[in-house]
Order: structure tokens, then sequence, then C-alpha cells
């Protein structure tokens, strides 16, 4: 087997191995996502969330309560705006700012996903966690090693 480089480097690669860890655990995420029948993309969850728990958001608000860039937060909003998920309109305010809010059928996405899938990768991705001791690098690993061996899915459908 070849060496894990990044591993191995510590901390000096630390955002290359936490963006990769991230990566995993949002691909697993996504694999979770389909298995109950969900077919938008994990990355837009976080948003539907924070509409549902926060209410009615701005671009910006909506940016800085998931903690993305505010392109990125305009980009996923066009494709659930597309869905029919969210819904937008100008302030009455300030007619630049647009204030975005789950439609309908989103709210009802959010319910369905809270109840069925959410629990479950929430779960599943703590007991991955739970073996993780030491320092910082030594818990990554250690996660790094769980997700390996034992996909979210995977832990899942054996509980």
């Amino acid at each position: 087997m070849i060496e894990d480089v990044v591993k191995e480097l510590g901390h000096l690669t630390l955002g290359t191995r936490l963006k990769r860890t991230g990566e995993l655990l949002q691909a697993q995420t996504q694999a979770v996502l389909a298995s109950y029948g969900f077919e938008q993309p994990a990355a837009h969850f976080p948003l539907l969330a924070a509409l549902d728990r926060l209410g009615a958001l701005s671009v910006g608000e909506l940016s800085q309560a998931v903690g993305v860039s505010q392109p990125v937060v305009t980009r996923s909003l066009k494709g659930l705006e597309d869905e029919g998920l969210v819904q937008s309109e100008t302030g009455d305010e300030d007619r630049r700012v647009r204030r975005v809010t789950l439609s309908r059928k989103g709210r009802s996405l959010v319910q369905r996903a809270r109840r069925e899938a959410w629990p479950a990768i929430e779960s599943a991705v703590a007991q991955a966690c739970a073996r993780s001791r030491g320092d910082l690098l030594s818990q990554l690993a250690a996660l790094e090693d769980a997700l390996a061996t034992t996909p979210l899915l995977q832990r899942i459908q054996e509980a």
C-alpha cells in the first residue's frame, strides 16, 4: 500500500486533510440521503436547515448562517428555487436585498429529512467519531479510518 503523504505530514497539511475528510463525509452523506429517497445534493441541506430554523434570510445572512461564501449560496439557491424548495422576494425596506424562505414543498422536505435521514446521519457520524482519542491529528486519523472501514450508510444499515 502506498504511503498517505497528507496524513504523514501532520500539521503541515492539516487544511488538505480536513478538506479531504469533509469531502468524504459529504459523499457518504449523499449516499445516505439517496438511500432515503432524497435527490437533492447534501450541500443544499444546511441551507434548507438554516431557513427552517431561522426563517426568512437575506443571501448574506444565509451565507453567515452556514459559513460559506455568498456566491456559493447564490448558486445553491438557484437550484433550490428551480426545484421549488425555496422562494425569494425583494425586501420592503431595501429593494436590493432578496429575502429567501422555504416554500411549502421545502418545508415538507425538511420535515421529512429531519424525521427520517438526519437522525440516522447524525448517529452514524457520532459512531464514527466515538473512538477518537488524543490530539487532533490522532482524532482525525481515527475518523478517517472509521469512515474508510465502515461508511455511514453501512453504519445505518447495521444499526
